[in-house]
């Protein structure tokens, strides 16, 4: 479970030494629980006690996403080098309020999504996300409705996709630790 939450994590520490923030999506939403388990799994498993990590909740909207990084900024006494986000939305609110602290992404602050919303390509810069297989989670979506409405029974109630890390310019080796 959180396997593109785990991965993503992976790539963040695997760049360097940082002070990560997370912001989590809504804590009763089952793909939030999900990546942010995956997220603090990649943690343990880099030796990085999950509680030394900050985590804010927001509900996968730009204006939390800008909320929660204004949070997440103020820590003293050093604020994070990078910021995970739990969906694109939140992460292009992080941006917002990196632009107005007047910080550099990803020179200052590495930003990742989640999602791979079309607009994340054309962010500035790109931003690196985790790309979900939207068709393929369609098509098994409408095949577990048409059995359910045959009635036969379903495989599993719960069916993990793959998903793949894009990287693109928001994420880099940190310019400080």
């Amino acid at each position: 479970m959180g396997a593109g939450g785990r991965a993503t994590m992976e790539r963040v520490l695997a760049r360097g030494p940082r002070r990560t923030g997370i912001i989590a999506g809504p804590p009763e939403v089952l793909c939030s629980r999900a990546r942010l388990d995956g997220y603090r799994a990649a943690l343990a498993a880099a030796g990085v006690d999950s509680a030394d990590v900050p985590v804010e909740e927001g509900d996968f909207s730009n204006q939390s996403g800008f909320d929660c990084s204004r949070k997440l900024l103020a820590m003293a006494p050093e604020p994070p080098t990078a910021i995970v986000a739990s969906s694109d939305q939140m992460a292009f609110g992080a941006y917002e309020a990196l632009r107005q602290r007047g910080l550099r992404i990803p020179d200052d602050v590495t930003v990742v999504g989640f999602d791979d919303l079309p607009e994340s390509r054309w962010s500035s810069p790109p931003l690196t996300t985790v790309r979900q297989p939207l068709a393929e989670m369609g098509a098994l979506a409408a095949r577990t409705v048409l059995r359910l409405a045959a009635g036969e029974e379903v495989d599993s109630p719960r069916v993990e996709l793959a998903t793949s890390l894009i990287e693109r310019a928001s994420s880099a080796p940190p310019a400080r630790a």
